[in-house]
């Protein structure tokens, strides 16, 4: 059987990681400032997160929602506590599509609406209604067509206001990102997340924030709308929390009533999801890497903004893009091959920095000296391709 061939990879296998490093089947070591899209939060193979998944294994790995599973119970407490949002409801999952999927869903529920506001460059997921208030017709098939969601412009406070004057009772929810991943580190304002939470009130819509890439303490709050002094409805969480384990979920405000049935997952909260979540949380509260994340995210973007050559660099926290355009388009395949240094993407020329929350100072003083490096040999390539052709 061949794999179905939907991912363009690069020829490098990583057999090996600890920390913010990664080790390739040639004993190549990489600095991993890119974390598998932001998965990797506390650093690749933390012994204490390893300790707790080889300790739940030992006990049981699985068993269904359909028996008592106290770790869901002391991952909600523990959750609650490190997020400040204590009095909410978790429903537990396996990925950030299922997350937004359950948090559109619980909306509809909520309010009996259909309709659903999400902006452009969003990314939600690749499943039913996640890619559907995605803003990316090429991962839309027509069965994902949906005529009930209405995308606005990012960060346009009169068009959204407009639109939910004129068509906000039939509104069930808001989705957003507070910063956009896949769409390039675009940053909400703290005003356009105010008035998403303004007009939700208004109208009796929900407010959910997407904080799949974004959350989880990555830019130096545990939430990225907490920044703003906003607090969502529904909260969508996933890559960060379970560090590479698959393990996702929504928090969900205490106004809105839980019915049996009205959602469903076998494989969410399992006794080793739970496990890998708690040794994160565990792992991020012992360490202090919000904090860690806070003020690394602001040395790193300190240095970046030390090279001329790049260009509208933006972001908050370890969530840090900017844009290496013409002559520098080769920059991140430069870092990734003659550095070792891996980092993201997103169109058409934004490199996306989303280290673990773990980096330090001098692992960032590395990425800076390579693309100092890097400019400086391409513009010296120029200057010899210019002399040659002269």
């Amino acid at each position: 059987m061949n794999l179905f061939d939907v991912y363009p990879v690069y020829d490098i296998a990583i057999e090996r990681a600890e920390g913010a490093s990664v080790w390739d089947d040639k004993g190549n070591k990489y600095l991993d400032f890119y974390g598998g899209h932001a998965v990797i939060s506390i650093g690749h193979s933390h012994p204490h997160w390893k300790k707790r998944i080889q300790d739940q294994l030992n006990k049981v790995a699985f068993y269904s929602n359909s028996v008592k599973i106290p770790l869901q119970t002391e991952l909600a407490d523990k959750l609650g506590k490190l997020s400040g949002k204590e009095d909410y409801q978790l429903f537990l999952c396996n990925s950030g599509a299922e997350a937004n999927e359950n948090a559109l869903k619980v909306a509809s529920f909520f309010t009996g609406r259909k309709k659903v506001i999400s902006f452009s460059k969003g990314f939600h997921g690749r499943t039913s209604l996640a890619v559907a208030v995605t803003d990316n017709p090429a991962i839309q098939a027509p069965v994902n067509s949906v005529e009930d969601v209405i995308r606005l412009p990012f960060n346009d406070e009169g068009t959204l206001r407009k639109t939910m004057d004129e068509m906000g009772n039939s509104v069930a929810a808001i989705i957003i990102e507070g910063i956009q991943g896949v769409g390039g580190i675009r940053v909400a304002t703290d005003l356009f997340l105010k008035l998403i939470r303004e007009l939700c009130d208004k109208y009796g819509a929900l407010f959910i924030a997407d904080e799949v890439q974004c959350g989880y303490g990555r830019t130096g709050k545990f939430f990225y709308t907490d920044h703003a002094d906003v607090n969502a409805d529904i909260y969508s969480m996933a890559k960060g929390m379970g560090n590479g384990f698959p393990v996702a979920g929504i928090a969900i405000h205490p106004r809105i009533p839980a019915k049996h049935f009205m959602l469903g997952t076998t494989f969410g909260g399992n006794h080793m999801a739970c496990a890998a979540a708690l040794g994160v949380l565990e792992v991020m509260e012992e360490e202090n890497l919000i904090q860690n994340a806070a003020e690394m995210g602001k040395y790193l973007t300190e240095k970046l903004h030390e090279i001329p050559e790049l260009k509208n660099i933006r972001g908050e926290g370890l969530m840090v893009g900017f844009e290496a355009e013409e002559p520098f388009k080769a920059l991140r395949n430069n870092l990734l091959f003659k550095h070792y240094i891996f980092t993201g993407s997103a169109k058409p020329d934004v490199i996306r920095v989303l280290p673990p929350m773990s980096i330090t100072r001098e692992q960032i003083d590395q990425l800076i000296d390579a693309i100092k490096k890097e400019i400086s040999s391409i513009k010296q390539s120029g200057i010899e391709t210019l002399s040659i052709g002269s």
